[in-house]
């Protein structure tokens, strides 16, 4: 039997804390005719103090599996990908797991920067179409105001915080993720980079002092290099779905500069209304930027069933991808589920392990 995966869920979180470019003025020497101009960007939401990539992706999945009225127990696999992560281990993906009660999950990061969610999309649909995997969890999360030298205009003005997330989920049924391409250039990867803090250049009083903890980028060359390969990625995957560019109904970009959409759909020969843009909004979310903008193509009504949409992106290492879709939405289901109570038994079950854990250790020490 030949399966397919299908996107039955979707769902967003977005902290509630905005940033104007008017706010922005009386930070850092910039003002809003000159961000606008430059990005089209007007406003980015900020994480509060409490608020994480992990919290921000457990709440967007949660929502995602509202939609898909799936049960978090059945799913078999979360991909979480992020530029800002909680921690560079335990993965934010396994604290996501454990947030939302999917107790059967396996669960992973990916990090291909800003293309992260189109990488991670088509991995989760090669583990449903193989059949090792019947439901999965594909995860947008980024807390980039974390990651921003907010003396540096260039950057500060660009990244936003926010969640996005699909279920995946396989059947019989044609449709879902029919093609996908990913490609990477490393040897671009210092146009685009945050230096310090892994093993090359581990954290130092130097490091820090030097700002080498801060996203660092070559703004005309990442550019130039993103006006390319949006528009060729685009022709690759639709080719690649034996479809031709006037089939597409909707194509939702990476939304990281208008200047850089428009320039695509130049390339394209495409108007403007084929593009769903709100990064006006939001600014550059990084991998949470193509879900949240899904989702708001579905509630505005511009992204309908069996639709045809392209995903397309692009980021650091340098990578690029694009994925084409037929949008099928939730599967039929038979009984609702409670998510406010397994939301409350998810806390309670994580609280029981970490007990048992605790007690083991005062049975066996702690010792080893």
């Amino acid at each position: 039997m030949t399966l397919y995966a299908h996107i039955t869920g979707w769902g967003t979180a977005i902290p509630e804390k905005t940033l104007t470019n008017d706010d922005l003025a009386k930070i850092v020497e910039t003002n809003d005719e000159w961000i606008r101009e430059r990005t089209g960007i007007e406003r980015r939401h900020i994480a509060a103090p409490q608020e994480s990539s992990a919290s921000l992706g457990a709440d967007a999945a949660l929502k995602a599996l509202k939609v898909a009225n799936l049960h978090p127990r059945d799913v078999d696999l979360i991909i979480c990908s992020t530029s800002s992560p909680q921690h560079l281990f335990p993965a934010t993906a396994s604290i996501i797991q454990d947030r939302i009660g999917a107790v059967n999950a396996g669960a992973f990061d990916l990090l291909a920067a800003c293309t992260g969610f189109i990488f991670a999309l088509n991995m989760a649909t090669q583990a449903v179409r193989g059949g090792s995997v019947r439901n999965a969890v594909v995860i947008g999360a980024e807390t980039l105001s974390r990651l921003v030298d907010w003396n540096d205009r260039t950057t500060c003005i660009l990244f936003g915080d926010g969640a996005g997330a699909f279920v995946i989920q396989g059947s019989d049924q044609p449709g879902g993720v029919i093609s996908a391409v990913m490609r990477s250039d490393g040897s671009g990867g210092d146009l685009l980079s945050l230096p310090a803090g892994g093993s090359a250049m581990p954290a130092t009083s130097q490091t820090v002092a030097d700002g080498l903890h801060y996203i660092q980028m070559n703004g005309r060359e990442v550019f130039r290099f993103a006006t390319r390969v949006m528009a060729n990625a685009t022709r690759e995957t639709i080719e690649k779905a034996g479809l031709k560019i006037e089939d597409i109904d909707i194509i939702i970009p990476h939304q990281a500069n208008l200047r850089i959409i428009d320039a695509a759909a130049r390339g394209l020969k495409l108007p403007m209304d084929k593009f769903m843009v709100n990064l006006q909004e939001y600014g550059n979310t990084s991998t949470a930027s193509i879900p949240i903008a899904t989702v708001e193509a579905v509630e505005s009504g511009r992204l309908r069933r069996d639709d045809k949409v392209v995903f397309v992106g692009f980021g650091g290492g340098l990578t690029w991808g694009a994925v084409t879709v037929i949008w099928t939405g939730p599967f039929p289901s038979e009984k609702p589920v409670n998510f406010q109570q397994q939301r409350r038994l998810a806390t309670v079950r994580s609280w029981l392990r970490r007990l048992v854990r605790f007690l083991e250790g005062l049975i066996w020490g702690r010792k080893g």
